[in-house]
């Protein structure tokens, strides 16, 4: 990155601040289940947990659990109780998640234009490895 014509050292020190915060981003929107998270409460609105469960196949009810407690503590969604009895709790993406979510269309993108060139390169070295 520090290469680039355009990075941030282009212009001066990178933020710390702003370091980390990518960092941090990264290494959660690269767990797995975030982005999976992120797309389905953007096709399908504000969810009930257990919705959200059902639309994610796979994952556990800690992982969900711990997920969206670390999109919400970034702002990423909006958790909502309701009084009720049993209490009903439901997810939305907040802004900030929509636009991050936005953000990542590029690699849907990106996925769309070289499915055919990945999945070559990856026929033609399984087959020299065996």
């Amino acid at each position: 990155m520090a290469d680039h014509p355009e990075s941030p050292e282009t212009y001066g020190e990178i933020d710390p601040r702003v370091e980390a915060l990518v960092h941090d981003l990264i290494a959660q929107v690269a767990d797995k289940w975030t982005m999976i998270i992120i797309e389905v409460l953007h096709d399908h609105g504000e969810q009930r947990f257990t919705r959200i469960a059902e639309k994610v196949p796979g994952i556990s009810q800690k992982m969900l659990t711990q997920t969206l407690r670390q999109m919400e503590r970034n702002g990423l969604v909006k958790r909502t109780v309701h009084p009720v009895v049993p209490p009903k709790v439901e997810y939305r993406l907040t802004d900030l998640g929509e636009s991050l979510g936005e953000a990542f269309c590029g690699v849907w993108t990106w996925a769309e234009t070289h499915l055919g060139t990945v999945e070559a390169a990856r026929k033609g070295f399984d087959e020299k490895v065996g």
